[in-house]
């Protein structure tokens, strides 16, 4: 199976319309109702991330057909170092980047898988769960080459307050420092989108 995440900046697709043209489809929407703790680049832009599960991606027209607008998608490969909880309600912190053009391929994930992630549950201490998928290919025609598109999980109360949402000063400043080796600080995307039902 091959997992396709697409980014959709002018309108979220109808779930039920995507039911059965997949193993699974999640679509999970921009949550504008709440506060968006970090919003970085293209975060305040973004309206939906969909994540669809396909015995193989030549079948993608039927799930893009359901679209409106545009659209970024992306052929990844997933990776789940922390299980999301079954819990409903969560919240969904989705950040999106690049590989930096000083950094190979071997320090780019060094620096992101080896590096940051085990750090991640100092800095996101009620974190409810964390979903790390790497960009293996583009799929869409002039989107742009992102290498790295995260989801955390959060109930929301502790999304909205920065003082539950993050660990010590300590954890906050470890992971400003080990930022420069998987990423730039001005090419992160960030925003709070609500946790969709898979189908």
């Amino acid at each position: 199976m091959e997992k396709l995440d697409y980014l959709l900046w002018d309108a979220a697709p109808d779930p039920a319309a995507l039911a059965g043209l997949a193993r699974s489809v999640t679509v999970s929407v921009a949550a504008a109702d709440v506060t968006a703790t970090l919003l970085m680049g293209k975060g305040s832009d973004l309206v939906a991330l969909v994540e669809v599960w396909l015995d193989s991606l030549d079948t993608r027209a039927s799930v893009e057909a359901c679209f409106s607008g545009r659209y970024d998608g992306y052929l990844v490969t997933e990776s789940v170092p922390q299980s999301p909880s079954a819990a409903t309600g969560l919240l969904t912190h989705l950040s999106w980047f690049p590989k930096p053009a000083r950094l190979t391929d071997e320090e780019f994930y060094r620096g992101w898988h080896d590096g940051h992630t085990p750090t991640t549950a100092a800095l996101h201490p009620l974190r409810v769960g964390y979903v790390r998928d790497a960009v293996a290919r583009v799929l869409t025609p002039g989107s742009p080459p992102v290498r790295g598109i995260v989801s955390e999980y959060f109930e929301a109360a502790d999304y909205e307050d920065p003082r539950r949402l993050f660990g010590s000063k300590e954890a906050v400043q470890a992971a400003m420092d080990e930022l420069p080796s998987y990423g730039d600080v001005g090419d992160m995307s960030c925003r709070p989108l609500w946790r969709g039902t898979p189908t």
